[in-house]
């Protein structure tokens, strides 16, 4: 078990950092459904005060639809940022032995992206804005490790897993200053670890946390933020989970 919390919290200290960038990652879903009928949702937050809300429903025991909504609203002595993105795709999972679970997404998304830049005197001297569109393809694993966490004289089951997405982001319609200015595009990585504890009943306490790297030297559409996000989980209709 230390080994799977030391690199949880080695990862975690990768998200206090990161350079402004007009793209903020949500985090990559990972329901890890197991049968028709099952519903996953998720709320979380992180330090950068970007909230995500995420939900995964599997239509038949192989076939799933997900969707995931991203927002972040913030404002620093020397700019203001406002990103709002969403996300859909379609998926397959399947239930592997020894409690494991596999799932592939395919999907895309677009949104919108603002930055407002100031200087010392909080007067404005830039203002860069346009939209965002995204098309990604993501390998989900997990399973149940044999080993609860035991605290407060209580076993707490955990799941641990990772995520590997790969996605093409687009920036368009940009504009600085109110004047179109060409867009670019980038090629990102994003790999992530998370960890569930299940507190009561089908909610879980969730803590992902990863990288994203871009495979493009861009100047506003680039990989500088990392994904850390602390959530709640729910998970209903676990007739058949990964707790079985």
């Amino acid at each position: 078990m230390k080994y799977p919390l030391r690199l949880v919290f080695l990862l975690a200290l990768t998200g206090l950092t990161g350079c402004s960038s007009l793209y903020f990652p949500p985090p990559p879903h990972a329901p890890m459904l197991t049968h028709k009928g099952e519903f996953y949702g998720n709320v979380s937050t992180n330090q950068h005060t970007n909230y995500a809300l995420q939900g995964a429903y599997g239509l038949t025991n192989h076939l799933a639809v997900a969707g995931t909504f991203s927002s972040l609203h913030r404002k620093k002595s020397n700019r203001t940022e406002n990103i709002d993105f969403g996300e859909a795709s379609l998926g397959y999972f399947t239930r592997l032995p020894d409690k494991r679970v596999l799932e592939v997404y395919v999907g895309g998304g677009g949104g919108s992206t603002e930055r407002i830049e100031r200087n010392s005197e909080q007067l404005t001297t830039r203002t860069l804005n346009g939209s965002l569109s995204k098309v990604f393809g993501q390998v989900n694993y997990a399973r149940k490790k044999s080993k609860n966490l035991h605290l407060f004289n209580h076993d707490f089951p955990l799941t641990y897993g990772a995520a590997l997405r790969m996605s093409y982001m687009q920036l368009n319609n940009f504009r600085i200053d109110g004047v179109a200015t060409p867009g670019e595009n980038n090629v990102f990585f994003e790999p992530i670890t998370f960890t569930r504890t299940q507190i009561v009943g089908p909610v879980q306490l969730q803590l992902i946390s990863g990288q994203i790297f871009g495979f493009r030297n861009n100047k506003y559409l680039k990989a500088a933020n990392s994904v850390f996000q602390l959530g709640i989980v729910i998970n209903l209709d676990k007739n058949t989970t990964l707790d079985e």
